[in-house]
């Protein structure tokens, strides 16, 4: 329920600040004293769209505050889904900038835009005129029987099971998609791979093979500088071994006299044994390394091969060779066991059609049901608002295919006329019909969602008189069942019988033109009524009248 309503240099509004009660009140005022502000204002609590030009000049920013009690709402959950702190009095706060920038705040957390969207419309319910033009939307339609069926949590079932449906039938299109364009490549995709097979590609081939191609092409150069470091190693006339050998003998016979040559002699034969170790590989490379033309073709021939595919699948590594290889395989594998995966895909998206399909006849069961309860209710309502031979018929017809909200097409049929034709309510309802039937729908809605705040922007368009009256009175029942209605309105049969009873006006001075809001005394409110029933120029007359109408 909405507590209260702070507002700050918005469009007229220097500074406003009322508290509301529950039940049902009304809101009058004179055309252009700033009624609508004050619905624009809220409209910004519920998500709307900030525009600069809406801060009042000279101001750097505007504020809207509304205070809510929420206690009675079970609204706990949606706090936690969104890491929000929960107290019974909910705060929300909007500020725009002039600078065109605006903040929300939930309960003095800040909060993204369509955290306080979902939120502001689960507390308050704005019916303009506008609206009305709902009523011939589909969409519209089939939410109002799916509320008065209760169908919350099975349309939640519904949507995740048609959801999985539309995957499956997506996975079905892209695989069917890729299998005819795979069929359309397949013989240049078996070319490719043949072009592979042949050569026979390994990893790790293409390093080896150059590293060969080195050896072989410098064979005469490795083979003559082995020669020389074996020679300079263990030549006949003054080898490094042979040297170093007597340099050992020499010191091993100083061991015995001298000692501390014993440490050079072990160094020494431990250089030996390395360098004899060096010569016995040098002795086995050099055997090793022979420049063999033929071979030297071979090699040379494989790289040029290896060369060649890289150069043609624009690659610069055999890893990558072998990857595009891979991927031909896959591709060919895929077309020849697409059909078993095609009859796949197709067994799972029937599958899960089947599960929607039994979901959406459940739904199709309590819309039926639900739209004889509506039909029902609807004429109880709008005989007594001046309609006594109305027809109202929800008509469920099966869809094609299943769509995002079920099986079924429906269309709220209506006809004023006892034998008229039906036909859809907004192409043959009058305006004042339309608000008629539209009150009528809201009641049923309320009655069945725990909606705190309901407002209603001159739903009385286009009546007056005794059936103004009545619509007030259901105005007013909807206020009893602990909901807070807001009536805007320009007649006195409404506005005499809310609980409450407050006026906007509007005040010039020197800095120019404000709005303004105050909840009116009980003398305030006799006088409200009059003018509104004479006019500018208050009579006697019109003032019993108000006080007949209040008393009433």
């Amino acid at each position: 329920m909405l507590q209260s309503l702070f507002i700050q240099n918005y469009a007229l509004i220097d500074t406003l600040d009322i508290r509301f009660r529950s039940g049902f009140s009304v809101i009058t005022g004179e055309t252009g004293a700033g009624k609508s502000i004050i619905l624009g204002a809220i409209g910004l609590l519920l998500g709307q769209r900030a525009e600069t030009k809406a801060i009042k000049k000279g101001a750097s920013r505007c504020i809207i505050e509304a205070h809510f009690q929420i206690g009675d709402y079970g609204m706990e959950d949606f706090f936690e889904r969104n890491d929000l702190p929960y107290d019974t009095e909910c705060i929300l706060r909007r500020e725009v900038m002039a600078s065109g920038k605006s903040r929300a705040f939930i309960n003095d957390t800040p909060s993204p835009l369509s955290v306080m969207k979902e939120l502001g419309e689960m507390l308050i319910d704005i019916h303009s005129q506008h609206q009305n033009l709902l009523l011939n939307t589909e969409g519209f339609q089939l939410d109002v029987v799916d509320i008065i069926a209760g169908n919350a949590e099975l349309l939640s079932q519904y949507k995740q099971r048609f959801a999985r449906y539309k995957a499956c039938c997506k996975a079905l299109a892209d695989a069917t998609e890729q299998a005819e364009k795979n069929k359309a490549d397949e013989d240049y995709i078996r070319f490719q791979l043949e072009q592979f097979t042949e050569a026979a590609l390994k990893e790790g081939e293409q390093e080896e093979l150059e590293q060969e191609a080195d050896m072989l092409n410098h064979a005469e150069e490795i083979k003559s500088g082995f020669y020389y470091v074996d020679n300079v190693l263990a030549g006949d006339e003054g080898g490094i071994l042979s040297g170093l050998k007597d340099i050992q003998n020499r010191l091993h016979e100083l061991n015995d006299v001298y000692p501390p040559t014993r440490e050079l002699s072990e160094r020494l034969e431990n250089c030996y044994i390395d360098l004899k170790d060096i010569e016995h590989e040098i002795s086995y490379q050099s055997e090793e390394v022979e420049f063999d033309p033929q071979r030297q073709e071979q090699v040379n021939d494989r790289l040029n091969l290896i060369y060649t595919l890289q150069q043609k699948h624009r690659v610069n590594t055999l890893a990558e060779l072998l990857a595009i290889e891979q991927s031909y395989r896959e591709r060919l594998d895929a077309i020849t066991s697409a059909d078993n995966r095609l009859a796949e895909l197709e067994e799972q998206k029937e599958k899960a059609l089947a599960e929607v399909n039994e979901i959406a006849a459940l739904l199709t069961r309590t819309r039926t049901e639900a739209a004889r309860k509506i039909e029902q209710g609807m004429k109880e309502r709008l005989i007594p608002l001046g309609i006594p031979n109305v027809q109202f018929v929800i008509e469920l017809t099966p869809r094609k295919e299943p769509d995002a909200c079920g099986a079924d097409n429906v269309a709220f049929l209506f006809s004023a006329n006892k034998n008229g034709q039906l036909q859809n309510v907004a192409a043959v309802a009058s305006g004042g019909e339309i608000a008629r039937v539209m009150l009528s729908v809201k009641a049923m809605i309320a009655g069945a969602v725990k909606l705190p705040t309901i407002i209603f922007d001159e739903i009385d368009t286009g009546v007056s008189g005794q059936i103004a009256e009545r619509m007030a009175h259901i105005m007013q029942e909807m206020g009893n069942r602990k909901r807070q209605v807001i009536s805007i309105t320009h007649l006195p049969q409404i506005a005499a019988l809310g609980s409450y009873h407050y006026k906007v006006y509007k005040e010039d001075d020197e800095q120019g033109t404000t709005s303004h809001i105050r909840q009116l005394t009980p003398d305030e409110r006799v006088e409200e009524i009059a003018h509104m029933l004479s006019g500018a120029t208050l009579t006697e007359a019109a003032i019993n009248n108000a006080k007949a109408l209040l008393k009433q």
